[in-house]
This record gives C-alpha cells, sequence and structure tokens, in this order.
C-alpha cells in the first residue's frame, strides 16, 4: 500500500501511472485473494508489470499477465493440472474463463464500434461457449511458480530461513509433465495434441489477441476509466482503429489506444463536455491522488505510510489493487437503481461504489486529511509500532493556496481551476465564497486560521457534484 500511493502521489510519470491504474481495472489482481508467502512482493511484482507495459503492445502484456505470480495464484492458474481420467479431475477452468470474459473478448459478439451484434431473431450473439472454455482451459495446464533462483538466506541474529521472493517477480515455469496433451479447440481455432505448453499457451493468446472483440472491447473500459462512461459507438470506433492499426501495420499498440483514447475529439470539445451525459464520477481514489498532487503532499520523514483506504464508513472506501473480486470494484455495464439513469439504462459504472457509507465515509475522512493531514504510527521505523514520533508526517503545502487565502474570491476561482478545470459554476462559486466570508481571514490571523479556509474551501470543492462528476 505505501508503495502504490507513493508512486500514484508523486511519481514524475504521473501519466503513465494513470495508465496503469486504469489497467489494474481491467486485468484485475486483488492482493485480499491472495494468500501465500511474501504476497505483497508478489503484488508490488504485479504493478510492475502494468507499469512497465502500460505503453507496450497488448499481447505483450496478456501474455506478462498470464504467466504472472499473483495472476497465476488469483485465477487458478498458479498448479493447475491436466485431466486424470482416474480420479476424474478435470483442468481448472477459472483463468480460461476469465481470460475470455473479462481481459479480450467479453460475453457478447461486438461491431468495431462496440455496439452488440445481433442474431436473425434480434437476440445478443455469444462470443464463446462450455465448450470452448473446457478446451482452452487445457492451454493453462503445467504452471506453477519458477523457484529455481530461489537461495534461503540464514538471518544472522536468531538463525530464521527466510525463503527467497524470487518467484514473485518471475514468469511462471512450465512443468511439461502437468500439462495437458489433449487437442484444445476453441473460438474456431485449434491447438493438435501434444504441442508444446509453451507454444499451446501462446497460440491460445494469439488467437484472442486476434478475435475481433479486443479492439472495441478493450478499447471501450479504458475510454470509460479515462473520460466518459457512456461514449458514443464512433468514439469507441475511432479507439478501435488504433488497437487493429497503430497507423504503421501494429495491431495492439497500447501507446495508439491510449492517445486515441486521451487525444480523441470526444474527450477534449468543450461542448462535448457541456452534454449532460458526458464524464464520469471520479473514483474515490483518484480524488484522494488529484488531492496529493495538486496540493504539494510531502512526506516529512519518507514514510508514505498510506495504508489500506478500503473502509466505506471512515475512508474512502477503495483502496488500489485491492478490488474486492476480479470483476472490479464496478462493472463496466452497472446501472444505479431508482435514479433517472435506469430509467433509461445508463451505465455509470464508478457509481457501484456510491451508497450511504460511502459518501459520508468519503467527506469525513477528507475532512481531516485536507485539514491535519495523515496520521501515521512510526514514520521513521519500517514497521507499524508506536514511538514518540506518531504524528500527521503526511501533509499537503498549499502553498499557492495560502497566498491567497485573505481573498476568498481568488481563493475559489484558483481551485475551480485546478480541481475542477474550471467547470464550476458561478452559483456554486458563490455559495463557497459566501461559507469562507463568514469566517474573516486577515494578513495577521494565526496559520491555523489560515489553514482552516483553505481546508474548508478545498472540502466544499471536493464534495460538490461539478467536482465530483469528472468532464
Amino acid at each position: 500500500d505505501y508503495m502504490i500511493w507513493n508512486q500514484l502521489m508523486t511519481s514524475s510519470d504521473g501519466v503513465r501511472k494513470r495508465l496503469a491504474l486504469a489497467l489494474s481495472e481491467f486485468f484485475v489482481v486483488s492482493l485480499t485473494g491472495l494468500d501465500f508467502s511474501w504476497r505483497s512482493h508478489a503484488i508490488a511484482a504485479w504493478w510492475d508489470l502494468l507499469v512497465a507495459n502500460a505503453l507496450g503492445n497488448y499481447r505483450t502484456l496478456l501474455e506478462a499477465v498470464t504467466l504472472n505470480a499473483a495472476m497465476g495464484w488469483y485465477l487458478n492458474t498458479k498448479g493447475n493440472m491436466k485431466e486424470n481420467p482416474a480420479t476424474g479431475r478435470a483442468p481448472d477452468e477459472n483463468y480460461g474463463r476469465e481470460v475470455m470474459q473479462l481481459f479480450s473478448i467479453g460475453l457478447y459478439q461486438l461491431n468495431a464500434d462496440g455496439t452488440e451484434k445481433r442474431d436473425a431473431n434480434g437476440n445478443k450473439i455469444e462470443t464463446y461457449t462450455q465448450a470452448d472454455i473446457t478446451n482452452i482451459a487445457r492451454v493453462f495446464t503445467g504452471w506453477d511458480f519458477d523457484r529455481t533462483t530461489n537461495v534461503n538466506t540464514v538471518e544472522p541474529v536468531s538463525g530464521r530461513t527466510i525463503p527467497s521472493t524470487d518467484f514473485t517477480r518471475l514468469p511462471m515455469r512450465l512443468t511439461a509433465t502437468n500439462h495437458s496433451s489433449l487437442a484444445a479447440t476453441f473460438l474456431g481455432a485449434t491447438v493438435p495434441a501434444n504441442t508444446d505448453g509453451t507454444a499451446a499457451l501462446r497460440t491460445a493468446l494469439d488467437v484472442l489477441f486476434n478475435h475481433p472483440n479486443v479492439g472495441p472491447f478493450f478499447g471501450k473500459q479504458m475510454i470509460q476509466r479515462l473520460v466518459t462512461s457512456n461514449p458514443s459507438p464512433a468514439y469507441v470506433a475511432r479507439v478501435a482503429g488504433a488497437f487493429a492499426n497503430n497507423g504503421s501495420g501494429v495491431r495492439g499498440d497500447l501507446k495508439a489506444v491510449f492517445a486515441a483514447v486521451l487525444l480523441d475529439d470526444e474527450a477534449r470539445n468543450p461542448a462535448t463536455a457541456a452534454q449532460s451525459g458526458f464524464g464520469k464520477l471520479r473514483e474515490p481514489i483518484l480524488r484522494f491522488v488529484q488531492w496529493g498532487r495538486t496540493f504539494g503532499i510531502q512526506s516529512a520523514r519518507g514514510s508514505w505510510k498510506i495504508g489500506d483506504t478500503s473502509n466505506p464508513a471512515t475512508q474512502l472506501g477503495q483502496s488500489p489493487l485491492r478490488s474486492p473480486s476480479v470483476f472490479n470494484f464496478f462493472r463496466p455495464g452497472y446501472v444505479p437503481p431508482s435514479t433517472a439513469l435506469s430509467a433509461s439504462q445508463t451505465p455509470a459504472p464508478e457509481f457501484q461504489l456510491v451508497n450511504e457509507s460511502t459518501v459520508g465515509g468519503y467527506l469525513n475522512a477528507m475532512q481531516n486529511i485536507v485539514r491535519n493531514g495523515i496520521y501515521v504510527n512510526a514514520p521513521d521505523q519500517p514497521n507499524a509500532g508506536s514511538n514518540s514520533t506518531n504524528g500527521y508526517d503526511i501533509t499537503a503545502t498549499y502553498i499557492a493556496e495560502l497566498a491567497l487565502v485573505t481573498d476568498a474570491t481568488a481563493l475559489v476561482r484558483r481551485l475551480n481551476l485546478v480541481l475542477c478545470a474550471g467547470q464550476m459554476s458561478e452559483a456554486n462559486q458563490n455559495l463557497i465564497i459566501g461559507a469562507l466570508n463568514a469566517t474573516p481571514v486577515t494578513a495577521t490571523s494565526t496559520d491555523s486560521v489560515k489553514l482552516n479556509r483553505v481546508a474548508a474551501a478545498v472540502l466544499m470543492v471536493m464534495g460538490c457534484s461539478e467536482y465530483l462528476i469528472q468532464k
């Protein structure tokens, strides 16, 4: 937790980290689903994998995802055994199902613009069958943690033996005798019987990579994560086109895909942003990171001990790499029930995190964080304990905001710019300005009084709908 919060808050390559975060909500591994020694190293290696491949090629990333140790544990590829007719054992189908359903082609056949194809009776057309799952599962047998470089270390004080962590960073290794020798026929392709396990896996991933669904399926979800919950079919088609061909004949170039997502006219045109149905709810972790990056967050002792923020009642209700399941924190097609959106069946994925607990929990947590910072136990010790330096080690500087603190109007105008991209209405700005002016602040006011005003202004902006909906 300390590592990923630190990177999200302070790294110089903030765009790459933001893209990796979006990828972590498509290719999902959650620390809450890992239960083995050195799981923290494994999830850190998983994050490194996403960061390293964020601007690479989808096909390369898909193979790295498939053979990653954390993913292997999370979706049961690790230790997956070939069939055994004598005992009735069959290959585990978990990864075979999810790599199709969630990581590549989705449930239904798509047009290039992301709309669902229909048969002659108007029904959706499924992309795969149970037989496809059963067959492709054979490809993902025989893989396990690579412990070939493990060297135990004897700790010199008490003589404890500490195992190596190398396996958490290495791709899983094939044990040929555990790999299925049966032919595997799926999605119109066949891996012949007795095919080498590594070759079989690569053939299967090639089939998935070249499926026409991948561009619109993946591209639309990246638009949802980064720009708007309901992109037009034309927008999806342009992004899917970039996936199919980066302009130089290369398929799956993620740099081209993300450029198409972020630089599309629909993403950047002020007229589009003004439409009531455009945009997306900001995830709580994104609000928190924006606060830190905008206002110069610092850790006085370099601890960066920002931990799990998943508690919905007292914290953000969300924490990176800690989704409750492989289906992420929210589903791409989620429609909030009993709302105006449900009447029109309009998806708003991030609203799956919104309930009475998370709304209050977010405001209560941010009220304290914005004003005081983040309380840290033993910031100068590697392990959580207690010592005389406990306190608010991680705080925002608010340098530019404190320079404007005596002028409530100028302060709110600045926050509208840096937090809301200048999109807050005059009416809401005036409400906040009026609330701030109810407590006078002058040049001779104490530092505490000045900080109170800045914190109140930031909190009110970060709690208003024109901030919470990103456009």
